[in-house]
């Protein structure tokens, strides 16, 4: 039988050995990284989903061509409608091509853009740009406007193509690749426009802004030097329903007046939801029209960059022929009736789609 002592320096001996397996546990977690058993490395799958860019040394740029005619023609039927046909309209956006020379595309450096030698009212895309690479990965990842990434590889080569055609870049005959890109970007016009700024690059690193304005108990009553005449407010159109539901951008809602308040005292605005067409009568139709992207330019009833629905079938009322003229206009395309900005040519709809869109319309787009 162990006596009590036995018992007694057992226990203890036990407890001594507890204590310094839990003392070295300690020891070996604390000196672990914080958080060193959450998470796992991403699979080579998942950094090729979020890898997508395309890099300014073409890194990332997917194996394609195109050619300047082929471009021409997705341009007109999917770009020109905001861009103008040679990328010069700024009725939707700021123009894309224009104000760059011969000179420039051989000095690298857009002579409009320095300071005293501005020869153009506005600046385009094509005058700031630096790199092709932005060119073509913008197109690639978010347009058409109303169809983001529905363009096949070789479609953006071929817009890209037209764009650098447009600005005398290369020539009509020219066929844009992955194996040529690279040479055409030492003709870009501004290629040596693009400044490194170092103190932005550093944590600690002083900015360019000089700022002077008040930023404690300021006065909130800024003097209006001018502003938008009231009848010009929605020349465009409700510009809170033209904004895409992705991006951070939210238009302002042009049918009411503008807020009197200073800016950041009222509530931003909010995004606009086109409503899906609702059940029943002309739901067919109404599927179509969303289908095909048709109520991104146009509101059942209201404009948005063209006319609503029911605006047209208002002015057309009294055509004999309103269907045959409907259907043409859809399937043809065509501008001038309600402003510059074209309508691009429906040409992918089955006939029977087209008339019954235009029937639809005739009947006063109910």
């Amino acid at each position: 039988m162990k006596t009590l002592f036995q018992q007694t320096t057992k226990v203890t001996l036990r407890s001594v050995a507890l204590a310094s397996a839990l003392m070295g546990a300690t020891w070996v977690h604390a000196a672990e990284p914080a958080w060193h058993n959450v998470g796992r490395d991403a699979t080579r799958a998942e950094v090729k989903a979020w890898d997508i860019d395309v890099r300014p040394d073409f890194k990332g740029l997917p194996a394609g061509s195109g050619s300047v005619n082929a471009g021409a023609d997705i341009w007109e039927d999917k770009c020109a409608s905001c861009h103008g046909s040679f990328g010069e309209s700024n009725e939707t956006f700021t123009p894309i091509i224009g104000g760059t020379t011969k000179e420039d595309i051989k000095t690298g450096r857009v002579a409009g853009l320095v300071e005293g030698k501005s020869i153009v009212p506005q600046k385009t895309t094509i005058m700031k740009v630096a790199t092709l690479s932005t060119i073509w990965d913008y197109i690639n990842r978010a347009m058409p406007w109303n169809a983001p990434k529905t363009l096949s590889t070789d479609e953006v080569y071929s817009v890209t193509a037209y764009l650098l055609n447009l600005a005398s870049i290369v020539p009509g005959d020219f066929t844009l690749s992955d194996k040529n890109i690279a040479d055409v970007q030492k003709l870009m016009p501004n290629r040596n426009g693009m400044v490194f700024y170092e103190p932005l690059w550093k944590a600690n690193g002083k900015g360019d802004v000089k700022n002077v304005a008040c930023m404690k108990n300021c006065e909130v009553d800024p003097t209006v030097h001018s502003s938008l005449p009231a009848f010009a407010r929605d020349a465009h159109g409700n510009i809170a329903e033209q904004n895409r539901l992705i991006g951070p951008v939210r238009g302002a809602d042009t049918t009411v007046p503008p807020p009197k308040g200073v800016v950041g005292s009222v509530p931003p605005p909010k995004a606009v939801l086109v409503a899906a067409a609702p059940a029943g009568e002309g739901a067919a139709v109404k599927g179509l029209l969303e289908a095909n992207a048709c109520t991104a330019c146009h509101g059942m009833k209201n404009k948005i960059v063209g006319p609503g629905f029911n605006e047209i079938a208002i002015k057309h009322k009294d055509k004999a022929d309103i269907e045959a003229y409907l259907v043409d206009k859809i399937k043809s395309g065509g501008s001038g009736v309600y402003g510059p900005t074209p309508m691009p040519p429906q040409a992918q709809l089955k006939e029977e789609d087209a008339r019954a869109i235009a029937k639809w319309i005739a009947s006063g787009a109910p």
